[in-house]
């Protein structure tokens, strides 16, 4: 039976990074949809947007394009996006899918989730910048986010990054109760994931807010490169 796909990506990144998932996912007779947020397209200023933005935007898509019967998908920081959305399309969706993905809590943002290192990174990317906005630097991409591809492929990709505003990171969206959302919620775990390490930041806290099992699945936390069969896979099996 053909789907509906929505499929949200994660921080620094544009809609071309789910090509090769979306890819996978046409060929086998769904409709996929990959939008660029706001403040992700090549050349946005950073300054100009705000979390609720690119809720905002997920929103937008899904009501004017009325679609309905949507699995939303959600990659790292895009949990934040799809949980936000999820409050206001419910009606519209048929799953919500978080790969990866932060699972908001009440009062927490991304910073509050992630470990030290990570914030005074982030603080001191954004204070250097000029204009809020954090560029993660190629040393870490390489070690914690795309850890099981060959080095030219990590700069390749690196270099279509685009500075993620520092808001993103602080600024917070409603949690959701999966057992009022009215929607079936997964979570699918990328076992070579160590871009958050294991242990108290771990990505194995957020299925357990969700009350899930994760689904998991081969690869790094760039397996949309890396692992695009396998996780096209779990997507559709989640």
């Amino acid at each position: 039976m053909s789907e509906t796909f929505v499929l949200v990506t994660g921080a620094w990144h544009g809609g071309w990074a789910w090509r090769p998932v979306a890819e996978r996912l046409r060929a086998a007779g769904h409709r996929v949809l990959t939008p660029t947020l706001p403040g992700l397209h090549d050349g946005d200023d950073p300054t100009r947007y705000r979390l609720s933005d690119t809720v905002d935007a997920v929103v937008d898509l899904i009501e004017s394009h009325d679609l309905t019967d949507v699995t939303l998908v959600g990659h790292s920081w895009g949990g934040y996006v799809i949980t936000g959305a999820a409050h206001r399309v419910s009606s519209r969706l048929r799953k919500l899918v978080y790969w990866s993905a932060f699972v908001p809590a009440a009062g927490r943002s991304l910073n509050d989730e992630v470990p030290p290192q990570y914030r005074e990174l982030f603080a001191g990317q954004a204070a250097a910048s000029g204009n809020n906005s954090v560029a993660l630097p190629f040393e870490v991409w390489q070690g914690a986010f795309m850890n099981d591809a060959d080095e030219a492929v990590q700069r390749l990709v690196h270099e279509l990054l685009v500075p993620q505003p520092l808001q993103y990171f602080t600024e917070t969206v409603d949690p959701i109760d999966p057992a009022t959302l009215g929607v079936p919620v997964a979570y699918v775990l990328s076992t070579e994931d160590v871009a958050l390490p294991p242990g108290e930041y771990g990505w194995d806290r957020f299925p357990q807010r969700l009350g899930v099992t994760p689904v998991t699945v081969p690869g790094s936390h760039e397996g949309c490169f890396t692992r695009p069969d396998a996780l096209a896979e779990a997507l559709l099996k989640a």
